[in-house]
């Protein structure tokens, strides 16, 4: 078959990168299916540390090789993960004119604007004009994303982490029938301690409590020093900080913990507060909003017995909210799904605070300053290995710093 893909070379030879086997075979295995296509798209899999985003680099720069006019259209689930996409795709010197790299939504909606320049909707494109789709935390991809990208018809590389928990309130888990695997760990990414303690995670070894270094520790749940690094924490929590916990009981009170920390006493929702979406949101003039998205409220005011009108901001996906959101789901352990005296459809949206998040909904989220409870345990169950993919997911959330509260 002659297409635009079916002249790229094959040989694995980069200026001071040398692939190991296991990459060559998977490296390999993209190029055969690109030069033949034999359906819509490629599934790879790789756990943190295996060099995935080494490989998408180095697959742009073999396209751009063999075809220096092809664009390609780099796309993640949420905009934290594509700016550090893009980020590593700047350093490799691995995009080039005519490509993007951003959210899917972007990806696939265009922006409508105001005389202000203010975004007032996002209008579904008829085409995306690019040659090829590469999606990066692909784990994350709802049913719905995966039909809308489909419907395009452009090939489409999914690459992901098939270590992690799968997707929340979705059947479908587009990271579990994968076409090609990286699972080795290598050299770059030995000395780095997150990724160790996620590799010792995900093959359910102990992880001991001690310091790793000046930014990586685990701390006994039982010590004085637990209380104190908690206080710390909590007081000093910023965009760039993520507590991670089990189960919603724990988020409850580890958010009551943060708004006393920094001194929000009011037990209802206010003006700054970050809260977490509980249900999907779809057909927002702004951009649909996604189980596990989390924003900040710019304003909220009562709204009759049962509501809040609130606008809601979510800066990584530059889109927001703005509406009703039910009084009644803040605090309350699972999303509400009746309400006395209020009709189903009129519950509102659901919104609760998001200082803290269980792991689940924090999936496909990072930071540079994570704190994880670790309530591993409570998933531990016979012949099932959620506990160790609960933890796993949990370590990777970290960028920077990472503390363990454990036994």
């Amino acid at each position: 078959m002659n297409h635009k893909f079916s002249q790229i070379s094959k040989d694995f030879k980069f200026d001071h990168i040398k692939l190991s086997s296991d990459q060559e075979f998977v490296f390999a295995g993209i190029i055969d299916w690109l030069h033949t296509l034999p359906s819509p798209y490629l599934t790879v899999g790789g756990y943190a540390g295996t060099g995935k985003t080494t490989l998408i680099s180095l697959l742009r720069k073999k396209i751009h090789q063999s075809h220096p006019n092809l664009k390609i259209g780099f796309a993640s689930f949420i905009g934290k993960a594509s700016e550090n996409l893009r980020g590593k795709l700047v350093i490799a010197k691995a995009i080039y004119k005519g490509d993007s790299c951003g959210t899917i939504h972007r990806l696939m909606y265009k922006a409508e604007t105001n005389g202000k320049g203010e975004i007032i909707n996002w209008l579904r494109i008829d085409e995306i004009k690019k040659d090829l789709i590469i999606i990066d935390e692909a784990s994350m991809l709802t049913a719905k994303i995966w039909s809308d990208l489909l419907s395009y018809q452009i090939p489409i590389i999914a690459f992901g982490d098939h270590g992690q928990l799968p997707p929340i309130g979705d059947d479908f888990n587009l990271m579990e029938n994968l076409h090609l695997k990286l699972e080795k760990i290598h050299r770059q990414s030995e000395g780095n301690h997150i990724i160790s303690l996620a590799t010792k995670a995900r093959l359910g070894e102990k992880i001991e409590v001690k310091n790793y270094d000046a930014k990586i520790k685990k701390i006994s749940k039982k010590s004085p020093e637990s209380g104190e690094f908690c206080d710390s924490f909590f007081a000093q929590f910023d965009d760039d900080s993520l507590v991670l916990v089990g189960t919603n009981k724990s988020r409850i009170q580890i958010n009551h913990a943060i708004r006393t920390a920094k001194e929000i006493f009011s037990t209802e929702p206010v003006a700054g507060d970050k809260v977490v979406c509980l249900k999907n949101i779809y057909d927002n003039p702004s951009g649909d909003i996604f189980n596990g998205m989390t924003g900040v409220i710019e304003s909220i005011a009562p709204h009759k017995k049962h509501w809040y009108l609130v606008h809601i901001i979510f800066p990584q996906e530059d889109r927001a909210y703005q509406g009703k959101i039910s009084k009644y789901q803040f605090d309350h352990p699972t999303p509400i799904r009746s309400v006395r005296g209020v009709k189903r459809e009129e519950i509102g949206e659901l919104f609760d605070f998001g200082y803290a998040l269980t792991v689940h909904k924090a999936q496909g989220s990072e930071a540079k300053r994570v704190l994880i409870i670790d309530e591993s345990f409570l998933f531990n169950r016979d012949g099932d290995d959620q506990s160790k993919k609960w933890l796993y997911t949990a370590i990777t959330r970290a960028q920077e710093e990472l503390c363990i509260l454990g036994y």
